[in-house]
C-alpha cells in the first residue's frame, strides 16, 4: 500500500476544490474508499432489523412497516441524480464529505423521534441518512471503477462491494443484540400505562445505536477532509471540457445498456431488499422455520453474508468470466432458490431464501460497471441515474409488504420473483447492448 505523502499543489485551473492536506496512491485511496462501502452496507442492513423492531413497537401492518424502506431508499430517486450533478461541479472528495455530513444528520433524528415516540420522526430520519448514503454511492462507485484498468472494474468494484456486504452480514447481529435485546430496560416510562410505556421503550432501544453510528460518521468526516485522494481521469477530462453540458432525463435513452442496466439496479435492489425485510417475519412462521425473532435475526445475517462470501470469489471469477454471463447464472439460481422455498416448508425452505443471498453477490456491482461502460465524461451522471433506481428499494418491497397483508407472508416472495426474471434478461442481452455518444 502507499504511504501518505504531502500533497503537491494542484495548479490545474478549474479543479475540483481542494479537500485534504494529504494525498494518497490509488492503491491506498481504494482502501479507505473500502471502509465507506463496509459503513453504508452495515447502516443500510440495520433496516432490516428496524422494520419488525418498529412494527412491533408502533402495531403496525407489514405495509406501514415496510415503509421504512420506503423512506430509505425514495431518497436514492430523489437525491442520486442533483447528486451526480453536485458532484461534477465540486468532485467526487467533497462529495463523499458533504454524503458523510447529511448521513451523520440523519442518525441524529433518531434520538428525537425514539424520545417523542413518533413513527413518522423516524421516517424523516431514515430519509435524511438515506440522502448521505445516495451521494456516497454516486461518488464512490464509479470513483473505485475508475481507479485502474477498464476491463478490471468489475473484478475490482466486487471486491469494495464484499466489504459493503461485510458490513450488511454483521448488522443484523449487531441489531438483534443492541435493539431486540434492549427492550424496556432502554428507558423507563413509569407515569404511562404499561402497554404504552412497553411500546415507547422498544422505539428508545435505537437511540443509543444510532447515536453511536453520527460519531462514526464524523470520525470519517475528519478522515476524509485530511487526506486528498487521487485525481482521476474523468475529473481531467472535466477540466479540459468546463463547457460540458449535462444530459437531460430523456437523452440517456440515448445510452441503452445505461437505460436498461437502471431498470436492472431497480429490480435487484427491490428484491434484495425486500427478501432481507421480510425474512425474520417469513422464517418465523410456523411452517417455516417457526423461531424467535432474535433467532430468526441471525438468518438475515447469513443472507448477507452470502452476498459477502459471493463477492469475494465473483472478484476472481470475473477475471475469467464474461460478466453478463455470470450476472444472468446467478439470476437464474435466485429464481429456481425461491420457487423451492414458497413450495416448501422447514428447514428446506429456510436455507433455500437464505441461499439467494450469495446469488445477489455480484449483481450490483457488475450492473453498475456493465451500465457505465463507454459514458466517458458523462459517467458521474449515469452514475446518479443508476442510485436514482436504487429507489427500487422503496418500491418493490411496498409491493411485497401489499401482497404478505393480502395473500400471505409465503405467497409474497413471488414479487423479488419477478424481479430476478429481469435479471437474466439483462445479463443474457448485455453483449448486445451498446452506450452511444
Amino acid at each position: 500500500m502507499n504511504e501518505l505523502v504531502p500533497e503537491r499543489a494542484r495548479v490545474s485551473s478549474g479543479a475540483a476544490p481542494d479537500v485534504g492536506t494529504y494525498t494518497v496512491g490509488k492503491r491506498a485511496g481504494l482502501f479507505v474508499l473500502t471502509v465507506l462501502f463496509f459503513v453504508w452496507g452495515f447502516i443500510t442492513s440495520l433496516n432490516d432489523i428496524l422494520v419488525p423492531h418498529l412494527k412491533s413497537a408502533f402495531d403496525l401492518s407489514y405495509t406501514k412497516a415496510i415503509l421504512v424502506q420506503f423512506s430509505f431508499f425514495a431518497a436514492y430517486f430523489l437525491v442520486s441524480l442533483p447528486a451526480g450533478m453536485l458532484i461534477r461541479r465540486v468532485g467526487y472528495q467533497l462529495g463523499i464529505v458533504l454524503g458523510l455530513l447529511i448521513a451523520c444528520a440523519g442518525c441524529l433524528l433518531f434520538i428525537p423521534a425514539a424520545r417523542m415516540h413518533v413513527y413518522m420522526m423516524f421516517l424523516l430520519g431514515l430519509f435524511v441518512l438515506a440522502s448521505g448514503i445516495a451521494i456516497l454511492q454516486v461518488s464512490a462507485n464509479p470513483y473505485v471503477i475508475a481507479l485502474g484498468r477498464p476491463e478490471s472494474a468489475p473484478s475490482r468494484l466486487n471486491l469494495t462491494q464484499a466489504f459493503n456486504s461485510l458490513g450488511t452480514s454483521l448488522a443484523p447481529i449487531f441489531g438483534a443484540l443492541v435493539i431486540f435485546s434492549a427492550g424496556a430496560g432502554v428507558v423507563s416510562f413509569p407515569a404511562v400505562q404499561p402497554e404504552i410505556s412497553y411500546s415507547a421503550s422498544e422505539a428508545a432501544s435505537v437511540e443509543i445505536p444510532y447515536f453511536w453510528l453520527a460519531v462514526v460518521l464524523l470520525v470519517l468526516v475528519a478522515f476524509f477532509s485530511w487526506v486528498s485522494l487521487p485525481s482521476i481521469k474523468e475529473e481531467e477530462d472535466t477540466q479540459k471540457e468546463p463547457k460540458a453540458r449535462a444530459l437531460g432525463i430523456f437523452e440517456f435513452f440515448r445510452f441503452p445498456r445505461l437505460a436498461l442496466g437502471a431498470v436492472a439496479i431497480f429490480f435487484y435492489v427491490g428484491a434484495e431488499v425486500a427478501i432481507g425485510s421480510f425474512l425474520v417475519s417469513y422464517v418465523s412462521e410456523k411452517s417455516v422455520g417457526n423461531m424467535g425473532v432474535g433467532e430468526a435475526a441471525r438468518y438475515v445475517s447469513l443472507y448477507w453474508a452470502g452476498a459477502m462470501i459471493g463477492r469475494f470469489i465473483g472478484a476472481g471469477v470475473l477475471k475469467f468470466v464474461r460478466p453478463g454471463a455470470l450476472l444472468a447464472i446467478c439470476g437464474f439460481s435466485a429464481v429456481v432458490l425461491i420457487s423451492l422455498s414458497i413450495t416448501s416448508e422447514g428447514q428446506l425452505a429456510v436455507w433455500t431464501i437464505v441461499a439467494v443471498g450469495l446469488c445477489n453477490s455480484i449483481m450490483f456491482p457488475t450492473i453498475f460497471s456493465l451500465a457505465l461502460g463507454g459514458l466517458r465524461q458523462f459517467t458521474s451522471q449515469g452514475s446518479g441515474v443508476l442510485c436514482m433506481a436504487i429507489v427500487g428499494g422503496a418500491i418493490v418491497p411496498l409491493f411485497q409488504g401489499i401482497t404478505a397483508d393480502s395473500a400471505g407472508i409465503r405467497l409474497s416472495f413471488v414479487v423479488p420473483l419477478i424481479c430476478y426474471c429481469y435479471i437474466v434478461y439483462y445479463g443474457a442481452f448485455s453483449p448486445f447492448l451498446r452506450n452511444r455518444k
